[in-house]
């Protein structure tokens, strides 16, 4: 029988002082003797994103108007330029990505251009686990085009409540799917989908498929051009760390080069022709023709120095530390928590998971509650999950070594019996 070391704090600060990635927790403004876990959820400020922001701002005071082109950062080209910057984490080439509205607005946008039903082929195929936003958009698309969601709407089921099969997504691949919208990560229990086994089967079969990718960007790489992926949309306040409500992002494939905009507007244009005013819209040859309004300059902003902090530690870089702190919060866990009823409801193989641990317990709800007033700041999902998502730019193995030491201590004590097991409004 193999006996494990005991885990201790000593660990996790050999751990920390290996970590090459360190230094960047000194460009974040982090609480002293607070555990930020829920970066999955809303990424925390930057130095860097707060100067970009203070630029835009001072281009605005100094330039007004003339900030669309004589700025320190011209917002006329604000959003290219930030799609440029994009490219390499999704793996992606730079005229495929465009930083733009949000992950729903794009998501509309990307169904009401790539969903074409055409005799048999009229259903849209989702899953059961998926965030709710991507549903609403499919369900409102479906209507647009007259088609019955509760006929036309296909979601494939989850044997367990928090993992999806590929190989029943790829038996519901039928002749009458027209196109596929998945998760590249799970919200719930953080499992990672095969993407190219996924674009491969669909491709095999005539079907456009797309990903939202609101829990993988920034948390680990991607390869959507060399995978073939249709398109995907994502928003950057989670791993990228871009702020509350911080503009989305797009992604469409070269192969489909110069389609047009399902839904077109005023930033659709090809830049050179844009401010002709001509009524016929000369559409952009690239991703930008799936911008429909102005950028949000002060929302984009943070953007720009997030993804300067991306580009210097490397997304490779930040996927292997990201991985090595959830197992090692997962070997704590294993350690300290084993008798108090959580169940580890996220895949435990590396190349299954993304950037979160998600635990199940009937008391989650108060159990997060309690956590916050032990100055933990995790993350509930309705009805019984419990998020922590320790982040590779400024999260340390000292801060989950904490993290559950403070949750085993409200369980041994029973602090979470003080509130109520109920969800805030904003869970």
């Amino acid at each position: 029988m193999v006996h494990r070391e005991e885990l201790t704090l000593k660990h996790a600060r050999e751990l920390d002082k290996q970590d090459s990635l360190a230094p960047f927790r000194n460009e974040f403004y982090l609480k002293e003797n607070h555990y930020y876990m829920d970066g999955n959820s809303l990424g925390l400020l930057s130095k860097r994103a707060e100067e970009a922001l203070l630029t835009s701002l001072n281009d605005w005071k100094e330039h007004g108007i003339d900030g669309w082109m004589d700025g320190q950062e011209p917002w006329f080209y604000y959003s290219e330029k930030l799609g440029e910057m994009t490219a390499p984490l999704v793996g992606a080439e730079k005229e495929e990505v465009i930083v733009t509205g949000s992950i729903t607005t794009n998501l509309h946008q990307l169904l009401a251009t790539f969903y074409q039903p055409r005799g048999k082929r009229t259903k849209i195929l989702a899953d059961e686990l998926t965030f709710p936003s991507d549903i609403y958009a499919i369900q409102s698309q479906l209507e647009l085009k007259g088609y019955s969601p509760d006929e036309h709407l296909i979601q494939v089921k989850s044997t367990d409540g928090y993992t999806l099969s590929e190989e029943d997504i790829i038996g519901h691949m039928t002749d009458d799917i027209a196109l596929i919208l998945l998760p590249s990560v799970l919200y719930r229990s953080g499992q990672l989908l095969d993407i190219k086994l996924l674009t491969d089967e669909a491709h095999k079969r005539d079907i456009i498929i797309g990903f939202d990718l609101a829990h993988s960007i920034g948390a680990l790489p991607h390869k959507l051009h060399e995978d073939g992926v249709d398109f995907a949309v994502w928003c950057n306040y989670k791993y990228l760390n871009s702020g509350p409500g911080g503009v989305g992002g797009l992604f469409v494939h070269n192969r489909h080069r110069g389609k047009k905009p399902g839904l077109s507007g005023w930033f659709s244009s090809r830049k050179d022709a844009q401010f002709d005013m001509d009524h016929n819209l000369t559409h952009a040859e690239s991703a930008g023709a799936f911008q429909i309004g102005t950028p949000h300059i002060l929302s984009s902003a943070p953007l720009l120095g997030s993804l300067q902090l991306f580009e210097e530690a490397g997304i490779e870089n930040l996927r292997r530390k990201s991985l090595s702190l959830t197992r090692f919060m997962m070997d704590v866990f294993r350690q300290e928590l084993s008798e108090y009823g959580f169940t580890l409801c996220n895949p435990l193989e590396d190349d299954r998971r993304g950037g979160h641990i998600s635990l199940q317990h009937e008391e989650a709800a108060r159990i997060c509650k309690a956590l916050k007033a032990n100055r933990v700041t995790p993350d509930f999902r309705s009805p019984n999950v419990i998020r922590l998502a320790p982040v590779a730019l400024y999260s340390s193995y000292e801060d989950v070594w904490e993290t559950v030491q403070i949750l085993k201590g409200i369980m041994e004590n029973e602090e979470y019996k003080q509130f109520e097991n109920t969800r805030n409004v904003v869970a």
